[in-house]
């Protein structure tokens, strides 16, 4: 009974709004007392913790990256919108809410910036001992930063653009086991439901990757923007309100996505998907990612002259860098 106690005390501690009462059979782990299929096995995670994630999907940590680094993440951003930086592969997304309107200069314009493992201040971020410590909880000591992202939720124009549907981060990587991937996802500023936090579907990791694609949505969709097709509406929803610094760790089946941000300003928040250098490379052809290929290889082929005949995994493997340990499949 004493167990149990701290247990129950410990997750409304990492988030009190979890409800902690089984509210349906839809997306209830199935793991049997004591084993854990989503944590490896060493010291630094509590047992309560390790519970938590496996039943969950998710771990909120408070407050692990410090002020001093987010604002050196902040300056280089805004060094990297204002074109005082270049950087070799990196992608630079606008709001297609914004896209449309006229011209709209520095970091005003730029919702996303992603692949930045080319510059070393951003790289940062995904070298964070504090970060790491974490992270080898998923994967196990030999990691790899895979995708990069630090994203910079504009103010709705409106069109309910600056949402994010829900949707699998799974879908977009070609490499498995599921297992082996984390995502860290640090808030650059207070988080919460008016500025578009991330909402998660709890337990839902423990389902298979599901079909995405655009949603029919009347203001437009921001390009990527997969969601899902169809899912169970009636699974709980958890909005998870985060203040600066805090990091929330997450599977990549974990069904999430991100509200409107209906304040004047923009929403901060740097991300860094792991993966354990020992998983495998897939081939996506005819199964539910192919037309998330296809995407890529458009782009990849309009920007960089890129062969059509190059795989998808060809370009996650220039993507890919050594965070810890060493580069083995990936």
């Amino acid at each position: 009974m004493a167990a149990a106690a701290r247990l129950q005390l410990l997750r409304r501690h990492l988030h009190p709004d979890l409800k902690l009462s089984p509210t349906s059979a839809v997306g209830t782990s199935t793991s049997s007392p004591g084993t854990f299929h989503y944590t490896v096995d060493n010291s630094y995670l509590s047992p309560e913790q390790r519970q938590f994630y496996e039943e969950n999907g998710f771990l909120h940590v408070k407050k692990l990256v410090s002020d001093e680094h987010l604002e050196i993440f902040r300056e280089e951003f805004e060094r990297i919108c204002r074109k005082e930086v270049l950087v070799p592969g990196l992608m630079v997304m606008r709001d297609v809410g914004v896209a449309k309107t006229e011209y709209v200069p520095g970091q005003q314009a730029v919702s996303k910036i992603q692949d930045f493992q080319n510059n070393e201040t951003l790289f940062k971020y995904c070298c964070l001992p504090e970060i790491l410590k974490y992270v080898e909880c998923f994967t196990g000591p030999d990691i790899m930063a895979m995708h990069t992202m630090l994203i910079n939720k504009p103010p709705d124009s409106g069109m309910k653009t600056s949402r994010h549907p829900l949707h699998q981060d799974l879908h977009y990587f070609p490499f498995r086991p599921a297992e082996q991937i984390v995502c860290s996802w640090t808030a650059m500023e207070r988080v919460h439901r008016d500025n578009g936090c991330l909402v998660v579907l709890p337990g839902t990791h423990v389902g298979s990757l599901r079909p995405h694609v655009y949603p029919d949505w009347p203001g437009g969709v921001n390009k990527m923007y997969h969601g899902i097709d169809g899912y169970d509406p009636s699974h709980r929803r958890l909005h998870l309100e985060m203040d600066q610094g805090d990091t929330v760790f997450f599977h990549p089946l974990l069904i999430h996505g991100s509200g409107t941000n209906v304040t004047s300003g923009f929403r901060k928040a740097i991300s860094c998907h792991y993966a354990s250098a020992d998983c495998c490379y897939i081939d996506v052809k005819n199964t539910s990612q192919e037309n998330i290929e296809e995407e890529v290889l458009e782009i990849g082929r309009r920007k960089y002259g890129i062969s059509k005949d190059t795989p998808l995994a060809d370009i996650w493997r220039f993507k890919g860098r050594l965070v810890q340990g060493e580069r083995a499949n990936l």
